[in-house]
């Protein structure tokens, strides 16, 4: 299973995954095969056709069983819907994902006008994150139009 924690080892403390269709499963052995893959046993399945009638699905923790953010920390989760701006408060749209294709993190803002970029996650780019605010602030990159 590919992983989006800190590191795959943990994994196993938030509990049971929950499958987009709502069943649960409580992971019975884990093991890391690669910075952020493991490989897992869960309880209750008890063969390799019903394990790899899994594959391909997402499976998903209670957001409760996330540990708080410190200041300064987020999940990429927070930021989807978050207003984009510039520097002086202009509206350029909304962040409508966060991906990392393996190049590093982007952000993907629609503008206004409905088109979308893709914007390096990064200080020169990401200004401001304000959760609370709701609002990231951007320094759009030469190539970028609103």
């Amino acid at each position: 299973m590919k992983t989006f924690t800190q590191s795959p080892e943990g994994l196993g403390a938030y509990g049971p995954v929950i499958v987009e269709d709502g069943r649960q499963f409580e992971i019975a052995a884990l093991r890391i095969s690669k910075p952020d893959e493991a490989v897992v046993r869960f309880s209750g399945i008890a063969d390799r056709n019903t394990a790899e009638s899994l594959k391909g699905q997402r499976l998903y923790v209670p957001r409760t069983a996330l540990p708080a953010t410190e200041a300064g920390e987020f999940y990429f989760a927070d930021l989807v819907g978050l207003r984009a701006e510039d520097r002086a408060g202009k509206v350029l749209g909304t962040v409508c994902g966060v991906h990392n294709f393996g190049a590093g993190d982007v952000i993907e803002i629609e503008f206004s006008n409905g088109s979308t970029e893709f914007i390096a996650f990064s200080d020169a780019n990401v200004l401001v994150v304000d959760i609370a605010a709701g609002r990231i602030v951007i320094e759009l990159p030469p190539s970028a139009e609103e």
